[in-house]
């Protein structure tokens, strides 16, 4: 069956009466066209486990359905599109899985078969706290398509030396290649963010880009960026280790700030911090 088909989302959105809630982040996307250009966005989906979070009414559900990929699971904590969403399962039998639960406390990994691909348009209000969770375990998933306020999805690509670099940036491009793909209007949604959207691409890396350990690495990140403006001779003493060993074994400039390190940097003084001089 193709979305075409189906009625049309305003019509579905006032029959059950989803008026969108500021408190759920819900900024529905209605527009077939730019749905079916996210999807195409996440690629060759055949035989793929695709996880949506937020469906809302349906609108990227509906493109996503359209897909070849073998099984699609929405998770959605608004009671309300459920009935919506149970209208598209019965469209397309077999395909669509619906879970209604708070994103925050699911591992989609878990709950699914590899392959899995996350495409999905995030609430604002959660979308870093998720991302976070899932680059947790980002080997799980064969990519993630997601939409972001353009803010954070700049923060995702930054490179260092910039205001937009920091903690997200230096994880996110250590566990995947992080593409930025298109800019989406606030025009384009009911009702219209005050801020432009953009989706990108996450694809994980057969292994992190260097070594180290995660926890630790981000432990040295929010201890550099949480005091952004200062040297890391200062910023780092939160860590509560040798700050002067740490710098020299990682050989980066004690002088430096957080937005002035590489990704290698960041990972060379976890390894320092997780070294055998870490108590020091």
């Amino acid at each position: 069956m193709s979305a075409s088909n189906l009625p049309p989302l305003r019509d579905v959105i006032a029959r059950h009466g989803i008026g969108a809630r500021k408190g759920l982040g819900q900024h529905f996307l209605l527009d077939l066209n730019l749905t079916r250009r996210i999807a195409d966005a996440a690629g060759d989906l055949t035989g793929t486990t695709v996880i949506e979070v937020g469906p809302g009414p349906g609108g990227l559900t509906r493109a996503l359905l359209e897909t070849d990929a073998r099984r699609i699971l929405v998770i959605e904590r608004d009671r309300r599109c459920l009935a919506a969403l149970g209208e598209l399962a019965i469209a397309y039998p077999g395909k669509l899985n619906i879970l209604a639960a708070d994103a925050l406390d699911v591992d989609p990994a878990s709950l699914t078969d590899a392959p899995r691909h996350i495409v999905a348009n995030l609430p604002y209000n959660i979308a870093t706290p998720l991302l976070i969770r899932w680059l947790s375990q980002a080997g799980a998933y064969a990519g993630l398509t997601l939409m972001f306020q353009k803010e954070v999805a700049q923060r995702l690509a930054a490179p260092p030396g910039g205001k937009a670099y920091g903690r997200l940036s230096v994880l996110a491009q250590w566990l995947c290649e992080v593409q930025l793909l298109f800019d989406i209007s606030p025009r384009a949604f009911t009702p219209p963010p005050k801020v432009t959207s953009t989706v990108v691409a996450l694809t994980p890396r057969p292994a992190p880009l260097f070594e180290a350990d995660q926890a630790v690495l981000q432990r040295v990140a929010a201890a550099a960026f949480g005091q952004r403006r200062k040297m890391l001779r200062t910023s780092l003493k939160s860590l509560g280790a040798d700050t002067a060993r740490l710098i020299a074994e990682a050989g980066v400039a004690s002088t430096a700030r957080a937005e002035d390190l590489s990704v290698a940097e960041f990972c060379a003084l976890a390894r320092a911090l997780s070294g055998p001089g870490a108590a020091g």
